[in-house]
């Protein structure tokens, strides 16, 4: 058992770490803070934009009783692939526990870049990276297609995704409310090994 009283931690045979909230720093919550902050403003903006999309076909009536019906199992299937399955269980805990590594253990290069190193773009894995980058690439592409629906295709697809994203952002939320009270927080999996010096950039 190591025990590291500046920081407040305990590591026992490299299993998580408990930290009690008094024992946590201002500037680990604050920095762990800046990343979720950035993770939310990404997610929320989407949200913000395809809202407005996925309730015309019901707020103008442009679905047929068949395509309601649609809408309403594309929510559901939505809801467990994307929101339990893509978010609960894997993207929101993974940007939880990034961004109290990053509280933990600073540097500028990663604190500025907050966004993407929350997101595992860089410093992890390199099966990590790949699965990340390729869905920014299938997200980008996804957009494009959807833009060229014509309503209500267009509001049936975007209805299930504002609701997966909404499920995300609520789990990233809940969770790191859960470490802001104290909660233990599972360190990330994902992290690259580390071969350079303290204090000096990783670009991984």
């Amino acid at each position: 058992m190591r025990v590291d009283a500046g920081r407040g931690q305990v590591d026992i045979l490299n299993g998580t770490a408990t930290v009690a909230p008094i024992m946590r720093k201002p500037q680990e919550k604050l920095i762990a803070a800046w990343g979720i902050v950035w993770v939310s403003a990404l997610l929320g903006r989407a949200i913000w934009r395809l809202t407005p999309w996925a309730i015309e076909p019901w707020t103008e009536g442009l679905m047929t009783t068949g395509q309601q019906g649609l809408y309403v199992g594309w929510l559901v299937a939505n809801a467990y692939l994307e929101g339990y399955r893509g978010f609960q269980l894997r993207f929101s805990p993974r940007v939880v526990s990034r961004a109290v590594y990053l509280g933990q253990n600073p540097r500028p290069l990663w604190v500025v870049l907050a966004l993407p190193f929350c997101m595992s773009l860089f410093h992890s894995t390199r099966r990590q990276m790949t699965v990340s980058w390729s869905f920014i690439g299938a997200l980008i592409l996804l957009i494009w297609w959807v833009r060229s629906l014509p309503q209500p295709w267009r509001g049936i697809v975007d209805g299930g995704v504002v609701l997966g994203l909404v499920w995300g952002l609520v789990v990233i939320w809940w969770l790191f409310v859960r470490y802001l009270a104290g909660a233990e927080t599972p360190p990330p999996g994902d992290l690259a090994l580390e071969n350079t010096a303290p204090g000096e950039p990783v670009l991984e």
